[in-house]
């Protein structure tokens, strides 16, 4: 038992749930009768494994706004600060409602974020203006994200194998209907996402209230948003609970001849959680997920080694997580924790 005033940390994942997580994964909010149908157990052991799991924190599954579906623009940005003030810059990054992603890289000098902005026209402003102003940054690089090979409602724990395609085919939702044109929230439609983005799974009379529209309407709109692409769910989980102890952030400088063919063969790796193409001289960027640095030693020496068309490599440990996906959770503190 802990005695520091501490959270206690959550036990490893086991089999199970490793299947309920890629069932969620695969819908978030699918009920628990029809997850438990297809994993073969009660629906009173799925609601228990999930009540469980979330309320430890090691994992909760979002309801997240695709932005390219919204006419966004993403940009992978790259923060150098000094060593003091990196992770004051990086809380900074958090708190804001456009960033996602946010960490501290290498030797705690460097933050990586994902940055939103409505469209190109307002890159400049988010980049140049929004950014921390302080001396203590010394340098932001940004690219643009212009294709995304793999990640969206797609996860490393979706090639985790924990389900069988057939089980995986009994839980997926149809595909998103082709769109004309970028979709148009409301202020309704953000409050939705707001909740959404704090859990996925929330109550059609909780997403009422917020929203000011009754349980049907709700739950109608979401199958509007599901069904036009805007809306996906995703699973944010304790990473060294699943078995990763190593996520690298990984740039790759490809032949543009080659960009194509090697973004996908690269989103096809397991060790991949995400892939897409960018503006820079680092074209092509990936987020890694392993077991161990030997793990991604091999991985870097064998699978990246034999990509076709890749003239350097650029690979940057995370060494703290501080936003995922979601809204921003400041860590809780106790007097008592040193």
């Amino acid at each position: 038992m802990k005695t520091d005033g501490s959270a206690p940390r959550p036990a490893p994942f086991d089999d199970l749930d490793r299947r309920l997580i890629q069932a969620l994964q695969t819908d978030g909010r699918a009920p628990f009768s029809r997850i438990a149908a297809v994993l073969g157990v009660s629906d009173q052991t799925i609601a228990r494994r999930y009540t469980r799991h979330r309320g430890s924190g090691a994992f909760r599954v979002l309801g997240l706004a695709e932005p390219r579906a919204l006419g966004e623009v993403e940009w992978m940005v790259r923060v150098q600060c000094a060593p003091d003030a990196a992770l004051p810059v990086a809380e900074a990054l958090a708190r804001r409602s456009d960033t996602s992603w946010v960490s501290l890289m290498s030797g705690g000098t460097e933050i990586a974020a994902v940055c939103r902005a409505s469209s190109s026209e307002h890159s400049d402003a988010l980049l140049l203006q929004k950014l921390p102003r302080t001396p203590s940054v010394v340098g932001v690089t940004a690219h643009c994200l212009l294709h995304e090979f793999y990640g969206g409602p797609q996860s490393a724990v979706s090639k985790s194998g924990a389900l069988t395609g057939e089980e995986v085919a009994r839980l997926s939702p149809p595909p998103p209907r082709p769109l004309d044109g970028p979709v148009v929230l409301s202020d309704a439609d953000r409050r939705l996402f707001e909740a959404l983005g704090r859990d996925g799974r929330a109550p059609l009379a909780e997403l009422a209230a917020v929203t000011g529209w009754s349980p049907t309407t709700v739950r109608r709109r979401l199958e509007s948003l599901r069904s036009d692409g805007v809306l996906y769910y995703d699973v944010d989980y304790a990473q060294h609970e699943y078995g990763y102890g190593v996520m690298v952030a990984l740039w790759l400088s490809v032949a543009p001849a080659e960009l194509a063919a090697t973004g996908e063969a690269l989103a096809a790796h397991p060790e991949v959680a995400f892939a897409g193409a960018t503006t820079g001289p680092h074209n092509l960027f990936a987020s890694i997920l392993c077991r161990d640095t030997g793990a991604l030693y091999t991985y870097l020496t064998t699978r990246i080694a034999a990509l076709p068309g890749v003239r350097t490599m650029e690979s940057a440990p995370r060494i703290r997580h501080i936003k995922g996906p979601g809204p921003y959770l400041a860590p809780v503190t106790t007097r008592s924790r040193r």
